[in-house]
């Protein structure tokens, strides 16, 4: 198999998973985890995969959603415990920040699916014989695609995985064709978490952002990571005209706690009710989702644009 692509969950248990995101370089997530550094898969045999993979454990969200929305539910017999959509998933305790060779082994797989693999699992279940298919982050929409494509081919639903992604491509260009165009220059913040994590445009959630010709304070901070934690004084001496919020789940962020926070009450996206709350998984994950949250910015973006 081709080396996949792994946005992933943005929190307390969402803050697991930034520290995820930073310490492999991958939402998105995100958002909600850094998107930017591929890791090297495992081998597979897909031809072989196609015909055998009938018992499937996916230990990554964004991957469960693309099994499903592809068709092959009915083959996942397991996964982990952040997969929380769609609502039939075949949820269990399983982590993929931990993950346990011998709980996954007793769902007896013939095929796992990892997100980034940072603790060597493809290599332990390879070592007692179970296949795996390893993804790390998408850089781009294009990568993103290609991903879905490659899974479907892993698992033997090829056709309806270049449907999706031909679909998705089509939504996400529809979209984008049709935002509201703000005035050049229009900044934004994209907060991850409470503790005011975000993400520069090099990432593949920055991305995103950037096709609507949006401008990220956090790329001003020119730092060493592309998952900056920003101070409040940074922040309000950038004044961002809209700020997105991928922790409305995980920490209770909304337009209300924003204006409450100390000094934040002069932001210019405060005084003109430009804070707009995201869903997180959606905000951190692409798969089949990803055009609700491209849907999402764009409606934001009309918000704003009407005023």
């Amino acid at each position: 198999m081709k080396q996949a692509l792994s946005m992933r969950p943005f929190g307390r248990t969402r803050r697991r998973s930034v520290i995820g995101l930073v310490l492999t370089g991958a939402v998105l997530l995100a958002a909600c985890g850094g998107d930017d550094d591929s890791s090297d898969s495992t081998s597979v045999d897909t031809s072989a995969v196609e015909q055998e993979a009938q018992r499937i454990v996916s230990l990554s969200p964004t991957h469960t959603e693309i099994l499903y929305a592809i068709g092959a539910g009915d083959q996942v017999v397991a996964v982990d415990s952040m997969s929380n959509f769609p609502a039939d998933a075949a949820i269990t305790d399983l982590s993929s920040y931990e993950p346990n060779v011998e709980a996954i082994a007793a769902f007896d797989p013939d095929l796992v699916v990892i997100g980034d693999d940072f603790t060597g699992l493809a290599d332990q279940l390879a070592a007692i014989g179970v296949e795996s298919w390893v993804s790390s982050a998408p850089v781009s929409l294009d990568e993103a695609y290609a991903q879905i494509v490659d899974l479907g081919s892993a698992v033997g639903r090829s056709e309806a995985a270049s449907e999706l992604a031909d679909s998705m491509k089509a939504d996400i260009e529809e979209i984008i064709a049709g935002a509201a165009q703000l005035p050049e220059g229009t900044s934004y913040f994209l907060e991850l978490d409470d503790t005011l994590f975000s993400v520069t445009s090099n990432t593949f959630v920055g991305s995103i952002f950037d096709m609507f010709g949006l401008r990220n304070i956090a790329d001003a901070t020119e730092g060493d990571t592309d998952y900056p934690q920003l101070s409040a004084e940074f922040i309000v001496s950038q004044d961002p005209t809209l700020i997105f919020l991928a922790d409305t789940k995980c920490c209770g962020a909304s337009a209300e706690t924003v204006a409450a926070r100390p000094g934040w009450d002069v932001l210019s996206a405060v005084i003109n009710g430009h804070v707009f709350g995201l869903d997180d998984d959606i905000a951190s994950r692409w798969g089949p989702r990803l055009v609700d949250f491209v849907a999402a910015i764009a409606d934001a973006l009309k918000v704003a644009g009407s005023e």
